[in-house]
């Protein structure tokens, strides 16, 4: 077996993560030995978490070393992966083999089954977060067994298995839906005025298959990035003006690193997440947090940002805007609402954001923002699991799944003591 004492700590360095050891299994069999043995384990992804979800005082587990699986079946429009499997090798292997997801985060360089279980999600009012497209998923369970779900065969637990916050086992397969490849484009819209955006949604949003709007909240400007198919065409929105060549997310940033742009079509994995698989965006010198709003107070929210805004520009790096199609996963942010997504990318500097992230969550919170699993917040998990209608009978799953609560850690039991 592969051990190691040597403290793991997260992409972004702000969490060193508490485990006594660190295993990386080379076979299904030795994980399974693994947890079995084990009193307290979790599961750990490409470590793109800023909070400790994944964290433990137990022991941490990396499947990266397991191996690695792209199995298509076409009759089933399906594809099964390994669960340390990073989206960029996957869409890559997809392409090769005609076929495509419907849609990618920003950064392909997340694993597929970390980004499941904290649903995280791209951009687009037609598409749902990563975690919506799973038709099923293996798990390890605590003695070591092994777990199959499926949407078909267990519709009364499914839904809330999926996005699980690594608290019902470990998972080391999942099958995803998939279609067709198809082909985009990527352009570049400058100094949106953010008025229009707010009073414009629809017509903003919907402009493209997948649209992010990038602000500081303090300019009173936008630029917008416009990810269309060439197969569905847009609303025709098309304000502010064309860049003039390609650009980073964050201004005044290289473009090196992002996704073509300038209108050449492509193929859809080399358009639809903002940077390239082969090259690292950043060196994690930033912070994270981020909000599922409901898509009907978008228009309160801007207006709440933006009377913030002088608070908020001094510890941005860059902020996000993306829409999110709502789904049924008990846990996902997007739940039972079709949600406006209100990403900050801050500096790296925690005395700093604190507070600015309380003074955000002070506006956001009360138009029923839901905050990201995987990012900062200054909200309790008590107030965070209030939102969610279902997590009653998610805390039924733990007890069913997990009754000793081998997959436990404190962020679980912060949000699910009593179950």
């Amino acid at each position: 077996m592969s051990l190691t004492l040597i403290p793991t700590t997260n992409w972004a360095g702000n969490l060193s993560y508490a485990a006594t050891e660190v295993h990386r299994p080379r076979s299904l069999d030795e994980l399974r030995r693994t947890v079995a043995r084990s009193t307290r384990i979790r599961a750990l992804g490409s470590g793109h978490s800023f909070s400790g979800v994944a964290d433990t005082t137990g022991e941490l587990v990396l499947l990266d070393r397991l191996p690695p699986t792209v199995d298509v079946t076409p009759a089933t429009s399906t594809v099964t992966v390994s669960s340390a499997t990073r989206y960029g090798d996957l869409a890559a292997a997809l392409h090769q083999k005609g076929f495509a997801l419907a849609n990618l985060a920003s950064l392909p360089h997340i694993s597929v089954g970390g980004s499941v279980a904290t649903a995280t999600h791209g951009s687009g009012d037609g598409l749902r977060c990563l975690a919506a497209s799973v038709a099923g998923l293996e798990l390890v369970g605590p003695e070591g067994d092994l777990v199959e779900l499926r949407r078909d065969t267990d519709p009364d637990t499914f839904d809330g298995s999926v996005v699980a916050l690594g608290a019902l086992g470990v998972v080391t397969r999942l099958t995803l839906d998939i279609e067709p490849s198809y082909e985009m484009t990527q352009r570049v819209r400058l100094d949106v005025p953010l008025d229009e955006v707010a009073a414009r949604p629809d017509d903003v949003f919907g402009a493209a298959y997948s649209v992010s709007v990038f602000t500081d909240w303090r300019g009173g400007t936008a630029d917008v990035w416009l990810k269309a198919r060439s197969d569905r065409p847009g609303s025709g929105w098309n304000g502010g003006r064309a860049a003039p060549h390609p650009v980073h997310a964050v201004p005044g940033v290289s473009p090196e690193s992002s996704t073509q742009q300038m209108g050449v079509s492509g193929p859809w994995h080399e358009r639809l997440p903002h940077f390239r698989p082969e090259l690292t965006p950043g060196a994690g010198e930033e912070l994270q947090s981020e909000y599922y709003v409901p898509r009907t107070a978008a228009p309160a929210a801007f207006a709440a940002l933006r009377g913030i805004g002088d608070l908020v520009a001094p510890v941005l790096h860059i902020a996000e805007v993306r829409t999110v199609r709502g789904d049924g996963l008990w846990l996902s942010p997007a739940h039972g609402r079709d949600s406006v997504t209100f990403h900050f990318t801050w500096i790296k500097d925690p005395v700093a954001v604190e507070p600015v992230v309380a003074a955000v969550e002070e506006v956001l919170m009360p138009l029923g923002a839901r905050p990201h699993w995987a990012k900062l917040t200054a909200a309790s998990a008590v107030e965070i699991v209030s939102r969610y209608e279902r997590a009653p009978e998610f805390g039924q799953l733990l007890q069913k799944f997990d009754p000793a609560g081998k997959f436990r850690n404190a962020f679980v039991d912060g949000l699910f003591p009593a179950w």
